[in-house]
């Protein structure tokens, strides 16, 4: 079975939103991360002092056939079609253990 994963890097906050919506769209679930934005849009000072913003990372790994509809989803709901929500991107897995329910669909469309 082909899977992919759907990495999406969220304002702070968002996090619990991007999973809610994978899961509501046909994810079995999503692991949520700390980190820090560098890019363009995070420029932001307050009395001349650089503002490191915070965001959530949000990694699901999905089975290939359903990225487009959860990726969508990802989109619709953390607002990601508006300049400095945050960015989502998919990338292939080549392999995956230690996640039982993939397997066993696996067997089981097999």
């Amino acid at each position: 079975m082909k899977t992919s994963l759907i990495v999406s890097i969220v304002r702070r906050g968002w996090g619990s939103t991007v999973l809610e919506a994978a899961v509501q769209a046909g994810a079995r679930g999503s692991t949520v991360l700390v980190g820090r934005g560098g890019g363009i849009n995070e420029q932001e000072k307050i009395f001349g002092v650089s503002i490191e913003p915070e965001k959530e990372i949000v990694l699901t790994v999905v089975r290939a056939d359903l990225v487009d509809t959860i990726l969508a989803e990802i989109v619709r709901a953390a607002e990601l079609n508006e300049t400095g929500k945050g960015i989502a991107f998919v990338v292939p897995v080549e392999k995956i253990v230690g996640v039982a329910h993939f397997m066993k669909q696996a067997a089981a469309a097999g």
